[in-house]
């Protein structure tokens, strides 16, 4: 005889809280990383700011700033809208306008980071 996986239930959402939290460190590590440096080096032109964005690593970093701090985003919306928006239709709409304005900024990130 087989398990039946119960979709509700303890543990479902631990693994999203371990990941909120993992999402803050990255983006509080990141916060001290990028104060320390603008201290180090304050940019004082629009030249000086191009020439800090323009190393992979800042940019890489910045990147995985940006994703951390979009999935962060994610769940904790994604929690306020199954916890206080009740009909089932309205809450999948919001969750998915959430969801394409997530992506939306995402796409839009990395054109910032990555274009030209």
């Amino acid at each position: 005889m087989g398990y039946a996986k119960n979709p509700v239930g303890a543990h479902y959402g631990l693994s999203a809280w371990l990941l909120q939290r993992l999402t803050a460190v990255v983006m509080a590590a990141y916060t001290v990383f990028m104060v320390a440096l603008l201290a180090w080096c304050p940019p004082t032109s629009w030249a000086d700011w191009k020439g800090l964005f323009s190393g992979s690593f800042v940019r890489l970093a910045t990147m995985l700033f940006l994703l951390a701090l979009l999935y962060h985003a994610w769940v904790g919306v994604r929690d306020i809208i199954m916890d206080y928006v009740r009909p089932t239709g309205i809450r999948l709409a919001l969750q998915a306008l959430a969801g394409t304005a997530l992506v939306f900024y995402l796409v839009w990130s990395v054109s910032i980071l990555w274009g030209r």
